[in-house]
């Protein structure tokens, strides 16, 4: 059964307020870190300093999730919360510290964001549980999407901006900089946030338990979760570096993110009003095939036009994959009181899985690119790595055939 009584659609103060602290998170990392990929590649022009910058943060994201773990079972949960916002202030303290040198511990500071990142989702996930039930989880995750979307179109367009306009020094230093008050403001925040209950014992191995059983609908799940986590390792830095690359200006960067923040903005808020339980199957089918479609565009040609039409359609129809993928997961944690009582091994379990396809990704986005960084395998790889959305569904469509009406 579900933990929580049915709430009618409605979100309670709590669920606001945990929202508008993921949308200071989400802010100060829309500021600052759509530019930390572009940041080190200006300082060597290399992909795979990137691309390893980015594999080293899911790993250590990886062991952040299943160690901390404990911590959020057990302990004040809230506390990993304003732990990952605080990491995260670290992050661009070492950034502004580091200067042009930061990429030359590019390994080091994958660590940092990637335990930063691992605190913050790790107990924003079990909270959101918490504070939501099936009745209004499509509302929350919509709410979230278009809260971010609307970060995603103030905060990069002004990143760019300044940076274009004082300088590459002055400028990085400045947003940098505000992220890291962001930062602070969103762990002020937080203490408004109701310490929430803990009970149990936390049980480390839960996902090998899980997957040693013979009939568990986990294994199809967590299938389908890397299947996911193999896009978004890759498209998470790589499009934005892409983009700049074309263009060779952060403004247009901004621009970018301006632009198709704004379409998610609008995709993400007609899923979380319409799309109801009994449209998740067609509404995910929909949307992995489209975000895979709107690669295609850069077989004819790579430039900063076909960029804004992946950028666009990746925007419109992304929010019909995610919201019912999220959504479906955390509605089988809640299923019986069972999974519901071990609500955060579940949700270590379902990082776990996500993060293993973002580190196959962006090792198998490394390896190509020691290889070859010819036009022709960049886009098949792209295309690859990005049909991953549709892989996914077909290992979930079992799943959302069951959603209530």
């Amino acid at each position: 059964m579900e933990q929580l009584k049915a709430s009618g659609g409605k979100l309670d103060s709590q669920a606001i307020l945990l929202l508008i602290v993921h949308t200071l998170f989400g802010s100060a990392n829309a500021l600052s870190g759509t530019f930390v990929g572009v940041y080190m590649w200006k300082a060597k022009n290399d992909f795979t300093i990137v691309g390893w910058f980015t594999l080293m943060t899911h790993l250590t994201m990886m062991v952040t999730f299943w160690l901390a773990g404990k911590w959020v079972k057990e302990h004040n949960k809230m506390n990993v919360l304003r732990a990952g916002v605080f990491v995260s202030a670290c992050f661009y303290m070492l950034v502004l510290w580091l200067g042009k040198g930061s990429v030359n511990h590019f390994l080091w500071l994958g660590m940092v964001q990637g335990v930063s990142v691992g605190f913050f989702w790790l107990s924003f996930n079990v909270v959101y549980f918490e504070v939501t039930d099936p009745d209004n989880r499509d509302k929350f995750n919509g709410t979230v999407g278009l809260l971010a979307a609307g970060a995603g179109i103030v905060a990069p367009w002004i990143s760019g901006m300044l940076i274009v306009s004082l300088g590459d020094l002055a400028g990085y230093r400045l947003i940098f900089s505000i992220s890291l008050g962001i930062f602070v403001a969103g762990v002020v925040l937080s203490f408004f946030l109701k310490k929430r209950k803990v009970s149990g014992t936390y049980e480390w191995l839960l996902p090998l338990r899980i997957l040693r059983l013979a009939e568990t609908p986990w294994k199809r799940v967590a299938t389908a979760l890397m299947f996911q986590g193999v896009r978004e390792g890759v498209f998470g830095f790589m499009i934005g570096l892409l983009v700049y690359i074309s263009t060779s200006s952060e403004a247009s960067l901004g621009n970018f993110a301006l632009i198709t923040s704004a379409v998610s903005l609008v995709s993400f808020w007609l899923t979380g009003r319409f799309i109801k339980p009994r449209h998740r199957k067609i509404s995910m089918l929909i949307g992995s095939v489209m975000v895979v479609a709107a690669i295609l565009p850069f077989f004819w040609r790579m430039s900063y036009g076909t960029l804004l039409i992946f950028g666009i359609g990746s925007a419109l129809f992304f929010p019909l994959y995610s919201v019912p993928m999220v959504s479906s997961v955390f509605d089988l944690i809640g299923a019986d009181e069972e999974s519901a009582k071990q609500r955060e091994e579940y949700i270590v379990f379902r990082e776990l899985s996500l993060n293993v396809g973002r580190v196959f990704g962006v090792l198998v986005f490394n390896l190509v690119i020691s290889w070859s960084k010819a036009p022709l395998v960049i886009n098949v790889l792209l295309l690859g790595i990005g049909s991953s959305t549709f892989f996914s569904w077909l290992f979930m469509r079992w799943r959302l055939s069951t959603a209530k009406p």
